[in-house]
């Protein structure tokens, strides 16, 4: 029985390494600041949304 091997890939060369090692952190880099940045527009839209019910509540208490 013969075994297909053509799936298998070829080693890559220290260039070709380096250079997909690069994109990846790049890639990753990229992933945490769109992180960081959803997270601080969450966190600031909490903080609109209970500020504006604290405010609707004390209202709501005077009248």
């Amino acid at each position: 029985m013969t075994e297909d091997l053509s799936f298998r890939r070829k080693p890559l060369t220290p260039e070709q390494r380096q250079a997909r090692d690069a994109a990846r952190r790049i890639e990753a880099e990229k992933a945490m600041r769109d992180h960081e940045a959803a997270q601080k527009a969450f966190y600031a839209n909490k903080d609109r949304l209970k500020a504006e019910r604290l405010a609707r509540e004390a209202a709501a208490a005077k009248g």
